[in-house]
């Protein structure tokens, strides 16, 4: 094999995998340009055609598709045999960068990042805490951590929290004046307290689940109050002034004092909790400890 046709393989397998030069040379750190250049090379060499381009689209050719399934083990164990370096390298160093909102940063982050920084002093990591769901590769992240359902499918994703549940909650005040709501249409009839995503500006919808037809029940609220800032929508459902739509784990002692009240119990299921994700490509010592630190283990 030449030399640089392994890493024109590798090329070919990512923009096959996310079927986008852009993306694909944002992840491998070239130009979309260098690497289309070096995908018709390929193909030339090999005298079949690979990928089927479009102004706006790449996906691979039949030809493509097989040589992409016979790629894929032999890449995997080129990336393991990388990986198991990391057992002759010095102690993880340099610096990580993540992206994750709120709370992932304080339920997650908060309580394991201090420990970890003074286990690995040669380890900088800075952390930007922003609700929209930003692409890491394009940005410039080593990471995020998201809720799992919100992870695209070709990022490497590891949970780091439980399950999790949303929940509608309002004072005894509060339903002294109101009816409760049966089904998430009655909540239309409500004063609800939303919440603005900080990052895309829209209202952070109120979703259920029915079921019974299974199916998912988007539900947008009113109320006289709107905020961007956790904290402050808590403060005012907590003070009878609306109904809030908030994780279980951040009410369960108010519930469990009876100073909130839980309703539509039946159309909150689970769902999947944080994830630290990240690019399928060669994992550095620094963030693998920082996995190794993060990673949630089922009690």
């Amino acid at each position: 094999m030449r030399r640089g046709a392994l890493d024109d393989l590798a090329a070919f397998a990512a923009v096959a995998r996310t079927r986008s030069f852009t993306r694909a040379a944002a992840e491998l750190g070239l130009s979309p340009s260098a690497l289309s250049h070096a995908m018709r090379g390929l193909e030339t060499r090999l005298g079949v055609r690979l990928l089927a381009r479009t102004t706006r689209s790449v996906a691979p050719t039949p030809a493509g598709e097989r040589l992409l399934r016979s790629l894929g083990p032999a890449l995997e164990e080129v990336e393991r045999g990388l990986a198991a370096l990391a057992d002759w390298r010095d102690a993880p160093s340099g610096t990580l960068r993540l992206t994750t909102f709120a709370y992932a940063a304080r339920t997650i982050l908060e309580p394991t990042l201090p420990r970890f920084l003074l286990e690995h002093p040669a380890v900088s990591v800075e952390v930007v805490i922003d609700d929209r769901l930003a692409d890491v590769v394009t940005a410039g992240f080593d990471a995020g951590i998201r809720f799992g359902d919100t992870v695209e499918q070709d990022m490497v994703a590891v949970r780091v929290g439980p399950d999790l549940r949303t929940v509608v909650v309002g004072t005894p005040g509060y339903f002294a004046h109101h009816p409760r709501p049966a089904t998430p249409s009655d909540l239309e009839a409500h004063n609800c307290v939303n919440y603005r995503l900080i990052g895309g500006g829209g209202l952070l919808p109120w979703e259920f689940t029915d079921t019974d037809k299974g199916r998912e029940i988007r539900v947008r609220a009113g109320g006289q109050l709107i905020v961007n800032d956790g904290p402050l929508a808590a403060a005012a459902v907590r003070a009878g002034a609306g109904l809030g739509y908030m994780l279980e784990d951040e009410v369960a002692a108010d519930l469990a004092a009876g100073t909130l009240v839980q309703v539509l119990d039946a159309w909150c299921p689970p769902f999947s909790g944080c994830h630290l994700y990240y690019p399928n490509r060669q994992v550095t010592p620094a963030l693998r400890a920082l996995i190794d630190a993060l990673r949630w283990v089922r009690p």
